[in-house]
């Protein structure tokens, strides 16, 4: 079973970029091994830094940030994949998703999928990463302040210092916070409401409601713009 440091030396330029972040990997280690005594935690080891191995720094596009990751099980199958939003093949993509399949069939054309994984965006430069990287099964936030939040920002600051312009997707409030330190003179940082049913057609004074935001085209308009191509979102 991968170790949290074995995880981040399977990760291309972000083994380098990040190596300043070893030492409290490290220490999460430790103190996960503690958790599993106790708990199921997810994802499960060896896709706790999947949204790092399978975008390589150098390849990022976009970016989708989000909070934790999905605490729930399907039989034995756990939902969390180590893609912020993402699901398993298998696995009813839960309702957030299926409000940005909505929106992408509105924005794009999208046919939308009968599952639920976006590992083909991954490939294509999209870095999908929650800011805490794992949970107890079925407890939402159980791994908050545990030391997660300030490697995932290391690593969007990796992003953020990178000359390549990149898009953040930022959806809800969380992503906002996350997004407050982006240098938007070189980046576009695109805020709307979270896809959850709650939020999903709530705007705000400074955001776009998510329903109706056309966030897909805007980030390829973006991103065309400066030369760096598309985004096939409907490519599931």
């Amino acid at each position: 079973m991968m170790t949290l440091l074995e995880e981040l030396d399977a990760c291309g330029g972000w083994r380098d970029a990040l190596a300043g972040e070893r030492q409290r990997l490290a220490g999460l280690e430790a103190w996960l091994a503690e958790e599993e005594r106790q708990y199921q935690v997810l994802p499960e080891r060896g896709l706790r830094l999947n949204a790092l191995r399978r975008t390589p720094l150098e390849d990022v596009r976009v970016v989708i940030t989000g909070q934790d990751p999905y605490p729930g099980l399907e039989g034995s199958v756990p939902h969390a994949m180590g893609l912020s939003f993402s699901v398993p093949e298998g696995i009813k993509p839960p309702r957030s998703l299926n409000n940005i399949y909505k929106e992408l069939a509105d924005d794009c054309g999208l046919m939308p999928p009968s599952h639920g994984d976006l590992s083909t965006w991954a490939e294509q430069g999209v870095l999908m990463l929650n800011s805490t990287l794992t949970l107890r099964q079925g407890e939402p936030a159980s791994h908050a302040k545990q030391g997660w939040e300030a490697f995932t920002a290391s690593a969007l600051a990796c992003v953020n210092r990178g000359s390549a312009p990149v898009v953040f997707l930022a959806w809800g409030k969380h992503s906002h916070k996350l997004a407050a330190d982006i240098d938007e003179g070189r980046h576009a940082v695109i805020r709307t409401s979270h896809p959850s049913p709650l939020g999903a057609r709530k705007a705000g004074a400074d955001f776009d409601a998510f329903i109706g935001s056309r966030c897909f085209s805007r980030a390829n308009r973006f991103l065309r713009e400066k030369g760096r191509g598309e985004i096939d979102w409907c490519r599931l």
